[in-house]
């Protein structure tokens, strides 16, 4: 399976990813597990390469998944044009250490800056 399931069915599974990397876009980084975020890189990825793509099509997709309008927008605006000159490796995982309550392993997913 190239997918991790995450304990969850497709629909719950589909809106966090959706959310996770809404916030990722929007924000730059986001704090979470190691496991959400090695499933949500190359989600996150994929949008990146949208946005370089740059046409319609691409603007429409990207629009079906990600939660905020705005967030596409500076997506396709600022964030592609900034990754142009990559050929992947958008984001970067930093870890962080356990999480107190569950000791569940936390990262920072962050996104490249060139």
């Amino acid at each position: 399976m190239s997918y991790q399931k995450l304990s969850r069915k497709s629909g719950p599974r589909r809106a966090l990813l959706r959310g996770l990397v809404t916030s990722l876009l929007r924000s730059g980084s986001i704090e979470t597990t190691a496991a959400k975020a090695s499933a949500i890189r190359p989600v996150a990825e994929k949008m990146i390469t949208l946005a370089k793509r740059g046409d319609m099509h691409a603007r429409r997709q990207a629009l079906a998944f990600l939660l905020d309008e705005d967030v596409a927008t500076n997506l396709f605006e600022k964030i592609g044009p900034k990754m142009e000159s990559r050929e992947g490796g958008y984001t970067r995982i930093v870890h962080k250490g356990p999480r107190r309550g569950d000791g569940a392993p936390m990262v920072i997913l962050e996104l490249i800056n060139d």
